[in-house]
C-alpha cells in the first residue's frame, strides 16, 4: 500500500477530544511492573486542524503505540487533544487549558507550537515531535542531557535546505531563482535559509526569502514571482504553511511554479515533490517516551532522538500539469511516485 493510500484510508475522524484510557491487567515482562492508584492524564497540543485527516492519522499512530505499551482505554490513562491549526492564539489558549487540567505529560507537535506555549508548560513534563534544532532554539540544554521538563524527537537538520534546492535543480535545471516560504515568526526559518543560500552559491541560484504572516501574503509573493521566469519554491518545515497546505498547493500549481516541500501531505494534496520525515513514525516513537515518563522517568534524563525515516515522494500527475518532465533518474530515486 502506498503512502498516499495509507493516509487517505486511515479511518473515520473522531471528535476533538479523544478520551484514551489505557492500562492492562498484566504489564509486559520488561522488569517495569508498577501498580497505579489513579488514571494518568496525557495532553496533546497539536499543530494541525481538527478536521485534518492526515494529521489525525499521526495522532492515531501515537494512540496505537500507547496501546501496544499496555495503556488501554478506560483503565489507566486519559488523553485530551487540542488542535491549533497553526493559530498562535489557539496555541496559548489551549496550552493554558491543558495545563490547568494537571496532566502527567503533554505531547507537543511542532517548533512553533512549542515556542509559543513553552512558558505555559514549564511545570509539566513535555514530549515534543516535529521540532528542528531544539538546542539552538533553547528548548533543551543538549540532545544527550535535555535538562528541564522537555525532551522528544527532532525532525530535521538545517542541511536539508541544501537537499531541497538540489532536488529542485535536478527536476528543472533551468531554475535560477528560488523563493523560500515560511512564517516570519518561525524560529528555524533563518537556519534553513542559510543552508539553502550555501547550496545556492555552488548551483548559481539566487535565493529570496519573503516574510509572510498569512495566506494573503503568500498570494502576493506568488503574484510577484509569476512575472519572472525560471523560479522555484521551497517550503521548509513550518506549522503555518502546513496548516494552509491546500490553498498553498492550489496557488503554486495555478501559477505553474515548481515546488518542493518538507512534508509528504503537501504532495498527497496535489503538490509536486517532497523530501522529509515519516511523521507517523515520529508520533509512534513519541509514545515510548510518554510511556517512560508515566512510569516514573524524568524527561531531563531522556535524550532527544533524531528522525530516522525519510521519504522522497514525487507527483507525476502534477508535474505533467505544470509542463515538467521528471528525469528518469529522479523518479528512480523516489520512495513513492504518484501517477
Amino acid at each position: 500500500m502506498s503512502w498516499f493510500q495509507r493516509q487517505q484510508g486511515w479511518g473515520k475522524v473522531d471528535r476533538r477530544e479523544f478520551i484514551l484510557v489505557l492500562g492492562a491487567a498484566a504489564w509486559p515482562s520488561l522488569g517495569r511492573a508498577q501498580n497505579f492508584d489513579r488514571v494518568r492524564r496525557i495532553g496533546a497540543l497539536l499543530p494541525f486542524a481538527e478536521n485534518d485527516k492526515i494529521g489525525r492519522s499521526w495522532l492515531m499512530s501515537f494512540q496505537r503505540a500507547l496501546q501496544e505499551l499496555a495503556w488501554v482505554q478506560g483503565r489507566n490513562v486519559s488523553l485530551e487533544s487540542r488542535f491549533t491549526a497553526g493559530n498562535a492564539e489557539r496555541m496559548r489558549s489551549f496550552a493554558a487549558e491543558l495545563a490547568a487540567s494537571n496532566p502527567d505529560v503533554i505531547l507537543v507537535g511542532g517548533s512553533l507550537v512549542l515556542g509559543t506555549t513553552r512558558s505555559l508548560l514549564r511545570a509539566i513534563p513535555v514530549v515534543f515531535v516535529q521540532v528542528t534544532d531544539p538546542v539552538g532554539t533553547g528548548f533543551v540544554e543538549s540532545l544527550a542531557h535535555p535538562g528541564g521538563n522537555l525532551t522528544g524527537f527532532t525532525s530535521f537538520e538545517y542541511s536539508f535546505g541544501g537537499k531541497w534546492l538540489e532536488l529542485l535543480k535536478d527536476l528543472e535545471s533551468a531554475i535560477t531563482r528560488v523563493a523560500v516560504i515560511g512564517h516570519a515568526d518561525n524560529a528555524n526559518r533563518i537556519g534553513y535559509l542559510r543552508a539553502i543560500e550555501t547550496a545556492a552559491s555552488a548551483l548559481h541560484v539566487e535565493v529570496i526569502a519573503p516574510e509572510v504572516r498569512d495566506l494573503t501574503g503568500i498570494e502576493r509573493v506568488f503574484a510577484n514571482l509569476i512575472a519572472q521566469r525560471e523560479v522555484g519554491l521551497i517550503f521548509p518545515p513550518d506549522t503555518f504553511t502546513f496548516s494552509q497546505r491546500g490553498p498553498i498547493v492550489a496557488l503554486a500549481n495555478r501559477h505553474r511554479l515548481p515546488q518542493v516541500y518538507a512534508f509528504p501531505p503537501f504532495v498527497a494534496d496535489g503538490g509536486l515533490m517532497s523530501y522529509g520525515i515519516d511523521n507517523k513514525d515520529m508520533y509512534r516513537r513519541a509514545a515510548s517516551y510518554v510511556d517512560r515518563i508515566l512510569r516514573g522517568e524524568n524527561p531531563s534524563e531522556l535524550p532527544v532522538q533524531a528522525a530516522n525515516k525519510f521519504e522522497l515522494i514525487i507527483n507525476l500527475k502534477t508535474a505533467k500539469a505544470l509542463g515538467l518532465t521528471v528525469p528518469p533518474a529522479l523518479v528512480a530515486r523516489a520512495d513513492e511516485v504518484i501517477e
